[in-house]
């Protein structure tokens, strides 16, 4: 599903402000959901950021996803932005903390989103299935200021897999819900990335709910010029 080498994004500068991000390789396979984990302001978010093609990264070995095993270093590197943008809409879902969610659009609007950008029907089986388990039915029809924080995020995740990507990423997905909503969406998260044959990685402060899951994790170890992710031995 994912292969990935030598990642490397540079933020900031001097010997102060500069911190690089290093991932020297990841694997997924169709199915596997991965957390991230590390102290705060290691780099979590931006090694999402470059995964999702967000960011442009410092260095990169070769990335490639999907059976097409089209290698978006390559494009990246060339900087064609109409074949990532493309990448972006049909094969990643994108979970951001704040949700991102359109405040002149509805619930249902806001879902069916990148479905209709794909020339997708509004709406699927397992749209209504997440909304019904993650309690959005009565919520269809107001828009994300009427919501409260923990329904907005909620609403932001079936947004991020309504069109079914090969990739999920997550940010915190779980940070502005009760431990139980936590629990919920955590478990929906799996049993989606493994019905839909698709791979998610998910940045968690939450290391209770990663331990109850079983997830493996790429941890973050701080070095003198930023951080270094690995997967858990």
């Amino acid at each position: 599903m994912l292969t990935l080498s030598e990642l490397r994004v540079v933020r900031g500068e001097g010997t102060t402000g500069r911190h690089e991000v290093y991932l020297p390789h990841l694997e997924l396979a169709s199915g596997d959901m991965l957390a991230i984990v590390g102290p705060s302001g290691c780099g979590k978010s931006t090694l999402l950021e470059a995964l999702g093609l967000l960011l442009q990264p410092s260095a990169l070995g070769r990335y490639v996803l999907g059976p097409s095993a089209t290698d978006l270093a390559a494009l990246l590197q060339v900087e064609n932005e109409s074949a990532l943008a493309r990448i972006r809409s049909r094969e990643l879902g994108f979970l951001l903390q704040n949700g991102g969610l359109l405040p002149f659009l509805n619930v249902r609007d806001n879902i069916s989103l990148p479905r209709r950008l794909l020339g997708l029907p509004a709406s699927s089986e397992r749209v209504h299935h997440a909304c019904a388990i993650l309690g959005l039915e009565p919520l269809l029809d107001k828009r994300p200021g009427a919501l409260s924080i923990g329904e907005r995020q909620r609403t932001a995740f079936v947004r991020a897999m309504a069109h079914e990507p090969r990739l999920l990423l997550a940010d915190e997905p779980t940070a502005a819900l009760d431990p139980q909503a936590g629990e919920v969406l955590f478990g929906l998260i799996l049993s989606l990335v493994q019905e839909l044959d698709m791979a998610a990685l998910v940045v968690s402060h939450d290391r209770t709910l990663v331990n109850q899951f079983g997830l493996p994790r790429l941890i973050a170890t701080l070095t003198s010029g930023g951080s270094r992710f690995e997967p858990e031995p």
